[in-house]
């Protein structure tokens, strides 16, 4: 295409060694086209680095190469190396991540932008003088740092040098790996802002590697997910960052404090599954992979306009769906409208808030999507299917529901261990010596002690959180693949609240099961829910991202709830 500035064709990138054989980069393609950002973010080792170097000609003897690199028409890949040199830093150049090392600590500043100046062009004495003050201004830098060694210099000075280094030859493409690691936040800032307004100047194309998310998002128009030497997502950076079609890139974002300012971070789990395979490279970690994933390795390709994603199921899965939910009482000749046309959706490994005041609907939704209770019309999808009753509570991987009561939830008179594998009794699900080693994993999973004299206590005998991380281990012992909490930190002290709210989080993102948290405490809907659903007199009246409804509510409802719901920061 005549916009294309750059083609990466299945470039593959491996590292050999006496001991081993690496394989940083497996088969991506990719293009840039003229005057274009676009991002590539990963965990490290993922391969951003390697592309970069690969682009750039830089690789060593050690790094083996195969696939297409088309620079303008030109397979860079085919040239000599002298060819290679008339590339770097006159159509190419990059700007390596902001290390003290990068710059050689015996020159001044001016002596190290002169030596690429004479190297890489036919510049007079007197122009480079001129040059390099224009170099200086364009990036904001005093001249009275022109003298200067490096190690005299800033980090954010640091990094601006790099950067009149890199333009310093006019390249049509510009790389940059972690521009913006380790600044300050004013220095982070001043270096985004001066990239763009350099860009906007002298036209040129950048890739930007980084793993902070905030940058990406500020500097780049289209975005790479990689992951182990694969693109796992591709796609409008806005877009991806908004709604992302990945787990894998779902996790990267969760990861960020800068889009999440309000929810405790966590990393996605290092392995899941504990299972080497032949298929999808994510399959280990992922939370909703099946069977077809252990062999198959997926194909990016496109699930939506402008968004390609590499995923055996066509990306984040929709669990569970509800349509049309209509559920009406009646009291003392008056008829009750529980619900009323009520939507709602669940994907897999997310958090979903029901948020509303007490007598909203909330509770009558829940129990209608988890089965205990019939609705009048409208449907119930679990993985497509169509729920009868209840089917979806009394099976493994299904739906459980934790209540808001751990008082009366549980018959106080069992014993710890019969409380907690009284649903596999009545399913008979697995033969009797192994439910007590469920019992058991299920205890630790939640915390509690796991020797003979706990697991025989009575019921009454315990605390009120102690009876809630029951309730909760009587859920996860049939594996549920979507669990809903029903108000179950309203009726505990504070401190028992944060630890039970926190040990809930760190099963859903160490299991990877999806939630619904049903709640009228606002605070606690923002810190741990991706999505928010707003329920008034049976109606579902908003929904959306998490941070888009507290920070800019539609509904005039949503508003007074949210400014009387949420303290002001003292």
């Amino acid at each position: 295409m005549k916009n294309t500035l750059l083609e990466i064709k299945n470039l593959k990138i491996t590292y050999n060694s006496k001991d081993n054989t690496v394989e940083a980069v497996k088969g991506i393609s990719f293009n840039v086209n003229k005057g274009e950002t676009l991002g590539i973010i990963g965990e490290s080792g993922s391969g951003k680095s390697s592309i970069a170097m690969a682009i750039t000609s830089l690789l060593d003897n050690k790094a083996k190469i195969s696939g297409e690199i088309i620079y303008n028409g030109i397979d860079i890949t085919k040239l000599s190396e002298k060819e290679k040199n008339k590339y770097r830093w006159n159509k190419i150049a990059i700007v390596f991540q902001n290390r003290l090392e990068v710059l050689n600590p015996v020159l001044t500043i001016k002596e190290q932008i002169e030596e690429t100046l004479k190297e890489h062009t036919n510049f007079s004495k007197e122009k480079i003088k001129n040059k390099i003050q224009s170099l200086l201004n364009m990036v904001g830098l005093d001249e009275i740092w022109i003298n200067r060694y490096p190690h005299e210099l800033s980090g954010g000075m640091r990094q601006k040098v790099l950067i009149a280094m890199a333009i310093a030859c006019d390249p049509e493409l510009l790389i940059l790996d972690e521009p913006t690691c380790a600044l300050d936040p004013i220095s982070r800032n001043q270096i985004i802002n001066l990239l763009k307004n350099i860009q906007s100047k002298n036209k040129f194309s950048m890739i930007i590697i980084s793993h902070e998310i905030s940058t990406i998002i500020k500097i780049t128009s289209n975005i790479e997910v990689l992951y182990k030497g694969y693109i796992l997502e591709e796609g409008l950076t806005k877009e991806v960052i908004k709604n992302p079609m990945h787990p894998y890139t779902r996790g990267l974002i969760n990861s960020s404090p800068e889009v999440n300012p309000y929810h405790d971070l966590w990393g996605i789990p290092s392995n899941i599954k504990n299972k080497k395979n032949n298929g999808c490279v994510f399959y280990e970690r992922c939370n909703q992979s099946i069977d077809k994933c252990f062999n198959n390795i997926p194909i990016l390709e496109y699930v939506s306009l402008e968004r390609k994603v590499a995923c055996n199921r066509g990306g984040i899965v929709t669990v569970l769906e509800a349509k049309n939910i209509n559920k009406n009482y009646k009291l003392k000749n008056k008829l009750i409208k529980a619900c009323k046309n009520c939507n709602i959706d669940l994907k897999s490994g997310e958090i979903i808030a029901l948020i509303g005041q007490s007598g909203s609907g909330k509770t009558t939704l829940a129990n209608i999507i988890s089965g205990y209770l019939k609705q009048d019309s409208g449907i119930v999808l679990f993985e497509g299917n169509k729920i009868n009753k209840y089917e979806a509570i009394r099976q493994k991987k299904g739906i459980q529901m934790v209540f808001q009561d751990p008082f009366s939830s549980i018959n106080e008179n069992f014993t710890v261990e019969n409380a907690i594998k009284e649903p596999l009794d009545i399913l008979k699900i697995e033969k009797e010596e192994k439910r007590k080693d469920s019992v058991i994993k299920v205890l630790k999973n939640v915390q509690l002690p796991t020797d003979n004299e706990f697991i025989n206590k009575k019921i009454y005998t315990l605390s009120g959180g102690q009876r809630q991380r029951i309730a909760i281990a009587r859920s996860l012992i049939m594996e549920p693949k979507v669990l809903i909490a029903d108000e179950i930190s309203s009726m505990l002290d504070p401190s028992t609240k944060a630890n039970i709210l926190r040990l809930l989080k760190e099963l859903q993102n160490k299991n990877g099961f999806s939630m619904i948290y049903i709640t009228h405490d606002l605070t606690i809907a923002r810190k741990i829910a991706n999505r928010i659903f707003i329920m008034n007199d049976g109606e579902i009246i908003e929904n959306g991202i998490s941070t888009d409804i507290f920070n800019n509510p539609k509904c005039n409802f949503t508003k007074t709830l949210l400014k009387e719901g949420l303290f002001e920061t003292i």
